[in-house]
């Protein structure tokens, strides 16, 4: 990728580098800089910020599916986080402006996000220095694995275009914000709203066992999908996608710490609590 003053945006994804979600993203960034492509060979859900060590990191050169003269895209046998790493220490001839990692298939919400492959890219680009968007689209589940084209992706390319010129204007997200994750709800259109969110403390995928008649049969965990949003916080990202059906920004911290009362804790760890005695 040549040298210019142009920026250049990083791309990934979970879903894999053929994935339409992935170059619907691409494709509305187009004229806005040296976009770099760098995702996955293979599925890569669920992966988390994982660093697998039998994870091969041989890399491919990959025919871009969009008209875009500024674009240039790899195949990385690797998960999304390593594809990232991949992407700055080998790929990127300068330090990327932006990364975008998405657009998924389905969404990340609740207090599943640590599992999204999405999510962990965008963490790991965070942790190298680069502001990040985790976009998702909602789907039915029976979509989640696939590469189809029943799923319309504009408004949520047209909106991470939008946040992404943003983040580049400004160069840095405000203190103690390393990612935006946005979750765009199913059927959103360009007038969709937007608004400001934070995790539900509720899951929304729930793990499934496997069905076997001995234990050292194959037995694959499965998950399956609560949509009941009555427990979920009106503040949160759950409500905002499925009782209001809008577009739901999640600011994201590396710094994992919770936000509680150091003293007090430390006071009741000590067994100094003065109450409940």
């Amino acid at each position: 990728m040549a040298n210019s003053a142009k920026p250049i945006i990083l791309f990934t994804n979970d879903d894999g580098i053929e994935s339409p979600g992935l170059w619907a993203a691409v494709k509305a960034f187009r004229g806005c800089g040296h976009l770099l492509v760098v995702a996955p060979r293979q599925q890569q859900s669920g992966m988390g910020r994982s660093m697998p060590h039998h994870s091969e990191g041989r890399i491919f050169p990959y025919d871009a599916p969009i008209d875009c003269s500024d674009c240039i895209a790899y195949a990385v046998d690797g998960t999304p986080a390593q594809a990232v790493q991949h992407a700055v220490l080998e790929l990127a001839q300068s330090q990327p402006a932006l990364l975008v990692s998405g657009i998924n298939y389905g969404e990340n919400t609740g207090n599943g996000v640590t599992i999204s492959g999405t999510v962990g890219a965008a963490l790991e680009g965070a942790s190298l220095g680069i502001p990040a968007l985790a976009v998702s689209q909602q789907t039915p589940t029976d979509l989640h694995l696939s590469y189809s084209n029943n799923v319309d992706f504009t408004a949520a390319a047209d909106f991470t275009r939008q946040m992404g010129g943003w983040l580049m204007e400004r160069a840095a997200l405000p203190d103690d914000v390393d990612v935006l994750k946005i979750d765009v709800p199913w059927g959103a259109n360009a007038d969709a709203e937007w608004r400001l969110t934070r995790h539900s403390r509720r899951r929304v995928y729930w793990p499934t066992r496997p069905e076997r008649v001995a234990l050292h049969d194959l037995g694959r965990l499965g998950y399956r999908y609560n949509d009941d949003p009555t427990a979920a916080e009106p503040d949160s990202d759950v409500y905002a996608i499925l009782i209001d059906k809008v577009i739901s920004v999640t600011p994201m911290s590396l710094d994992m710490t919770s936000r509680t009362d150091m003293f007090r804790l430390s006071q009741i760890i000590l067994g100094k609590r003065e109450y409940g005695r």
